[in-house]
């Protein structure tokens, strides 16, 4: 089928899709990928591609690496839409993809290249905490603790508030127990509450 004009039957799936909720868009969507559609993959795209790539940049923290999983992602797609078979959501199942690609992307890169890309201006919990908050709003100072927490336990954060997703989702895309999520997400939101609490940043 030719599609002259892609923006505007992107559109068209939006605007008839209007009665289908979230869930049952991206599984549509998915059944017109698999059989060739391409305006289909290109409203997938624009619904999800800032997700993935936000999901892949807190996971490798690098922009560039994390621009190419994200291309990765919707590439295998493509290629492989007519494999999904609806046991999650499309958003776990893109998450998921994109955390098996992050992975192991790190897993190839040396250990002195990640550490020469972490962060080098995180928050020093032993400073002045008026000095740390100069010229810093609210949301700053949090994303700053947030990359002082260890991989893992970002990823969970990240995944549940960011992302939304339950314990079972979080277990679907991580490969792990639902009692391995629970006990990261407790020790995670612990560490969270010191660094906030060092930052002085109030918790409801």
């Amino acid at each position: 089928m030719q599609t002259t004009d892609q923006p505007a039957a992107g559109e068209g799936w939006v605007r008839g899709a209007r009665a289908l909720d979230r869930q049952k868009l991206d599984e549509a969507l998915l059944r017109s990928i698999a059989a060739g559609d391409k305006s289909a993959m290109q409203v997938l795209f624009q619904r999800h591609n800032v997700r993935v790539y936000r999901f892949a940049l807190r996971f490798v923290e690098d922009v560039a690496l994390a621009e190419d999983i994200a291309s990765e992602v919707f590439i295998d797609v493509w290629r492989g839409a007519g494999s999904f078979k609806a046991r999650s959501k499309v958003t776990t199942w893109l998450l998921a993809i994109a955390r098996n690609k992050a992975s192991s992307a790190l897993r190839r890169r040396s250990a002195a290249r990640l550490h020469d890309q972490m962060p080098a201006d995180v928050i020093d919990p032993g400073g002045d905490p008026e000095a740390v908050m100069q010229g810093r709003d609210r949301g700053e100072v949090i994303r700053r603790c947030l990359n002082q927490l260890s991989p893992i336990h970002r990823e969970i954060l990240d995944l549940v508030y960011y992302h939304e997703k339950s314990i079972d989702e979080v277990a679907q895309i991580i490969a792990v127990p639902k009692n391995t999520v629970k006990s990261r997400m407790m020790r995670a939101r612990s560490r969270m509450a010191e660094l906030l609490a060092a930052a002085r940043i109030e918790v409801l």
